[in-house]
């Protein structure tokens, strides 16, 4: 998904519930619903694939990374995260 293409979901105070798939073939950010699938090519250990789908999600909404917060889920795959 390109830079900024879910701009339109950046407001504050949004919660984005995120399905997130670790150890895909290619990083890659798909709205499902009301909500992201995110798959990331990194492995889920030591919160390397958080940031990498914080990054990637951050990227599609148009926002710099410190604006998400992750609420729920940091060792799920269903995650939770509120625009700050």
């Amino acid at each position: 998904m390109k830079k900024g293409a879910l701009s339109h979901w950046a407001e504050p105070g949004r919660e984005i519930a995120v399905r997130v798939t670790p150890k895909a073939s290619r990083n890659d950010v798909v709205v499902e619903g009301d909500g992201l699938r995110v798959a990331v090519t990194t492995v889920p250990e030591d919160g390397k694939a958080n940031r990498a789908v914080v990054k990637l999600v951050a990227n599609a909404l148009g926002i710099a990374k410190s604006r998400l917060t992750l609420v729920r889920g940091a060792t799920s795959r269903d995650k939770t995260f509120r625009v700050d």
